[in-house]
């Protein structure tokens, strides 16, 4: 690296050091109002201010989603490659920021305010892309589909955890929705005239139970009965269920949604009942880091005097699976409580509050800086990333 680089790397960090009391703020404002997916009005407002008030040419809208943003940074050579922050905003219901997206937001919109100040000085462009709805909607896979990262090089953002890891992976992941239709009869006095579409239900869940020693050992099902019936004295004409499948390899997310289905249609054809499937949103696919990205963000870690943790247990899922299939990307997370501590909980919703979760944002979005400047800053490392990527 060449000392201008490290002239640079000391200016960013100085940069995001200077924002901390302004990202904090919005931080707390997203958290204090959290909005559900695709309904991010106020949290998307914030955030394009600030990036208006910084210099930032923004479009709202982006990709035909209305809580979408692409901020561009007017700094920029146009003869070097596109590097984008991620923010997602998006919150849980009943749960609020119980994964933490605020910090997320504030994270990439702190790398990239950082970031912007020192671009003439590097080779490339620079934006900051908000993408709503990663909880269930699908936000990133929409603007993957509607080309908005067809001018993205490489993608990054980082993630709030109970562990700090630089290259982990995620798994795919489909919905699958089922209706289970039957003839409702009084349960008691003619209940022989009936078709219980919950007991339909009830043997699926036992079906899939009996295939979960056949699975793969890093693939999920799970479920919940979502309609079971009106009153215990009519025999249920419906029920619902709704499964979410998941799997760190695409064509085994499909073969295991099939035999999702079949366990489904045994437990109909056992009761006498029908079944019809569907699905909300989009199927998101596994994560694919790229190694070049997770070595230099993690020696960027350590530059910042933070250590990784070991990665242990299973993987969620998350729509950057999308985005890092169709450009290098890296989604890294950042400590904020106790290992241990689940994600989607009221103990992680109070940390993505806290002065240690606002702490991890600083060096998260230091640490992102850090790595663009590598990225924009040696044409062949810039290399080493799309090899490594074409290689995959």
């Amino acid at each position: 690296m060449t000392q201008d680089l490290d002239s640079l790397k000391q200016d960013v960090t100085k940069n995001v050091d200077r924002l901390e009391e302004r990202l904090k703020k919005i931080g707390h404002r997203i958290f204090e109002n959290p909005e559900l997916k695709f309904e991010e009005y106020k949290a998307m407002g914030w955030l394009t201010q600030e990036l208006e008030e910084n210099g930032f040419e923004v479009e709202r809208g982006a990709g035909g989603l209305e809580t979408a943003f692409v901020g561009r940074c007017p700094r920029n050579d146009d003869s070097g490659p596109t590097l984008a922050y991620l923010c997602e905003y998006d919150a849980l219901p009943g749960l609020g920021h119980a994964c933490g997206h605020n910090l997320i937001a504030t994270i990439g919109l702190g790398a990239g305010l950082a970031l912007c100040e020192v671009l003439d000085q590097l080779t490339g462009n620079l934006l900051v892309i908000g993408t709503p709805a990663e909880e269930g909607g699908g936000g990133k896979v929409e603007l993957v589909n509607q080309g908005v990262f067809d001018e993205v090089d490489v993608a990054m953002m980082v993630h709030p955890s109970d562990k700090t890891l630089a290259g982990r992976g995620s798994l795919g992941i489909q919905e699958l929705k089922m209706d289970f239709y039957g003839k409702a009869s009084h349960a008691s006095s003619k209940p022989e005239k009936g078709i219980n579409a919950l007991d339909a239900a009830l043997a699926t869940f036992n079906n899939i139970n009996a295939l979960r020693e056949h699975m793969q050992e890093s693939a999920r099902v799970h479920g919940i009965i979502t309609d079971g019936g009106e009153k215990p004295n009519i025999v249920p004409e419906h029920a619902a269920a709704s499964f979410y499948v998941r799997s760190p390899e695409n064509e085994y997310l499909q073969e295991l949604m099939d035999k999702v289905k079949q366990c489904a249609k045994a437990g109909a054809l056992a009761a006498g009942a029908q079944v019809e499937f569907s699905s909300d949103g989009h199927p998101y696919k596994p994560m694919k880091p790229n190694p070049v990205l997770v070595r230099l963000f993690q020696n960027n870690l350590q530059f910042l005097g933070v250590g990784l943790d070991e990665p242990s247990g299973g993987m969620g899922s998350t729509d950057m699976g999308d985005v890092t299939q169709a450009v290098p990307g890296i989604h890294p997370y950042i400590k904020i409580v106790e290992e241990g501590v689940p994600a989607h909980s009221t103990e992680f919703a109070e940390a993505a509050d806290s002065d240690r979760g606002y702490a991890a944002m600083i060096t998260a979005a230091k640490a992102l800086a850090l790595t663009a400047v590598e990225v924009l800053g040696n044409e062949e490392t810039y290399k080493e990333i799309q090899k490594a990527f074409k290689n995959a």
